[in-house]
């Protein structure tokens, strides 16, 4: 079987959200995955029963899918607890589409909890650093990130104002997204973003992610099947993934992610080229990450990713809408966030998003990181028009 035998092979045909932000006192992860689960169960119009391709990774969990099935109380008879960190969720849809395709399981759910919030944002499982990086003590993981920005700078001219200019952007997604942690508190300024807490330099508290509680579910099916569903199905067009390094000393070059390499392999599946793709939701932990995953995935050229999010190009009314439910930076990021970014994905296909919605949205492109900008995967997801 060739990758290329995968496009439009597989549908996502439910998505769902738990209660996010701070959520009620005595909800856990478990109980956060199930509202999502049947929140999306109910989004595809299917019964639980027919679950039978279960796919997480959590932070809390050595063995997540035995774990959260028994918990759901499904029995899967393939599972997928693959963790590559953040991406994981759509490196999952790749993983389900490829898995359905080869009859190991007909209807697969992908399911995320975390109450990183409500257990005052530490982190459950710190990650150990290496002898030769603890020794400068760097804060995990901002100071990875801002290794990245600061090179980003000083090789490209890259300015402060234009990491700002990301933070800005996805306050402004967030004010018209109900759900978003952010909203209601009003537009935020460059000005505010280079005022706030300096974190790890460049980065002040406002270049970074939310802290949040939060869950998420999708599910996947066959294209076949899902086009008998309640829902308008959005197909997966191509899907890559791809990581170069886990330790930050080791990643090649700070200013190039894996992205080259997964969106590449996404946009040959799928027969598209950026120019194709109406909507983009990235993967945005820090005000660096877009700028960075622009440039990988083809939107820019290396180095124009500062200047390509200026003047309002990424924000409401730009000419490229990147993280429209307002992203890890203003909607929410509860440790993990790469599984909201295919819920905002299939909704801007279904022409649900509410006062976010964009016009006319056949293909969206979603891209998960994970790490310290250490693995990549890049899906493109489009609806029947797009299929062709």
């Amino acid at each position: 079987m060739s990758s290329t035998n995968l496009r439009g092979r597989a549908a996502v045909v439910g998505v769902a959200e738990s209660d996010l932000g701070l959520v009620a006192e005595g909800l856990t992860h478990f109980d956060l995955i199930g509202q999502a689960t049947a929140r999306a169960l109910k989004d595809a119009g299917i019964a639980k029963s027919e679950i039978d391709g279960f796919f997480c990774a959590s932070s809390y969990l050595p063995m997540p899918t035995m774990d959260v099935a028994e918990y759901l109380g499904i029995r899967p008879r393939y599972s997928d607890s693959s963790n590559i960190g953040g991406s994981s969720f759509v490196s999952h849809l790749l993983h389900a589409a490829a898995a359905i395709e080869a009859g190991l399981c007909t209807t697969a759910l992908i399911a995320y909890g975390s109450t990183q919030r409500s257990d005052g944002g530490r982190l459950v499982s710190p990650t150990k650093l290496l002898p030769w990086e603890d020794a400068y003590r760097p804060r995990y993981p901002v100071s990875m990130y801002a290794l990245a920005a600061s090179r980003h700078m000083h090789e490209y001219g890259t300015t402060r104002e234009q990491l700002a200019e990301v933070a800005v952007a996805a306050r402004a997604w967030a004010q018209l997204n109900p759900a978003a942690f952010t909203h209601g508190k009003g537009p935020l300024t460059v000005a505010e973003v280079l005022g706030a807490q300096m974190i790890s330099y460049p980065l002040t508290s406002k270049d970074c992610c939310l802290v949040t509680d939060g869950g998420g579910a999708v599910i996947v099916t066959s294209a076949e099947r899902a086009r008998d569903l309640r829902a308008e199905p959005a197909y997966l067009l191509g899907a890559g993934e791809a990581h170069w390094h886990r330790s930050i000393s080791q990643m090649p070059d700070l200013t190039t992610t894996a992205a080259a390499d997964s969106g590449r392999r996404a946009f040959e599946m799928a027969g598209l080229k950026p120019a194709d793709v109406d909507v983009v939701q990235l993967y945005d932990a820090f005000t660096i990450n877009p700028i960075l995953f622009l440039e990988d995935l083809g939107f820019c050229a290396k180095g124009e990713g500062g200047a390509f999010v200026s003047g309002g190009r990424i924000a409401p009314g730009g000419d490229l809408p990147v993280n429209t439910n307002g992203g890890g930076l203003a909607y929410c990021h509860p440790g993990m966030y790469g599984i909201f970014l295919i819920i905002e994905a299939v909704r801007q296909l279904r022409g649900e998003a509410g006062a976010r919605q964009q016009p006319d949205v056949d293909v969206a492109l979603v891209n998960g990181n994970g790490g310290v900008l250490s693995s990549q995967a890049t899906a493109l997801l489009g609806t029947a028009d797009a299929l062709g």
